[in-house]
């Protein structure tokens, strides 16, 4: 086999690989998806082929591949309430990239073994993970009502006879509306009893998960 064919060869690898992953990504309609893990695959597995032919410093392009992608890694990542979200997509364009490496030094065999393991990752333990949530969410909820016609302790009251465990870290009174805000832990079920009990509450004027 000679050289320029190994070269296609490996970048196609990386095409396939970087495809694999963003098919996964791109299904959950996640923000880094089909064509940014193909992307990422090739590049870094053509940085990675660059850098075998300099003699002197060999290492120093892909070493800096580790460190570029970061960049692109942070940039999924954002913060909703008190979820953090986009850090599995931003490790997963880590993984294209160490795939995408791996191919560019003739590591076939490994790549191919961690592409099936990430995608393992993804699809199988993702149901394992929603079973998790499932039994244990940490939430947090704005809560507004009336002052005149309902309270705190009425409303606390009322979550502990739900066997909600609850933190309130702020209160606020805005005109004559009370606004609570809490940090609630509890299964799927129990925030949907809640949440039930909010929408049904007619002292509740409005509130926010």
């Amino acid at each position: 086999m000679n050289l320029e064919t190994e070269h296609i060869l490996k970048v196609l690898f990386a095409f396939l690989a970087g495809a694999l992953l963003g098919i996964e990504r791109e299904y959950r309609s996640k923000p880094a998806g089909f064509r940014t893990m193909i992307l990422i695959a090739v590049g870094s597995c053509l940085f990675s082929m660059l850098s075998i032919t300099f003699e002197a410093n060999a290492d120093r392009i892909a070493s800096n591949i580790v460190t570029g992608i970061g960049f692109i890694g942070a940039g999924v990542i954002f913060k909703e309430g008190l979820n953090v979200r986009g850090i599995t997509s931003a490790a997963t364009i880590w993984m294209a990239a160490a795939i995408g490496m791996c191919i560019g030094f003739g590591h076939y065999i490994l790549a191919a073994i961690v592409v099936v393991l990430v995608l393992a990752t993804l699809i199988v333990l993702t149901r394992l993970e929603e079973v998790l949530d499932n039994l244990h969410q940490l939430k947090q909820y704005i809560i507004r009502f009336k002052s005149k016609s309902y309270s705190v302790d009425e409303l606390e009251s009322e979550m502990k006879k739900m066997n909600i465990y609850f933190v309130r870290y702020k209160l606020n009174k805005q005109d004559d509306e009370i606004v609570a805000y809490y940090k609630i832990e509890s299964g799927q079920t129990g925030h949907d009893t809640l949440n039930r009990f909010l929408i049904s509450n007619e002292h509740i004027a409005a509130f926010e998960v």
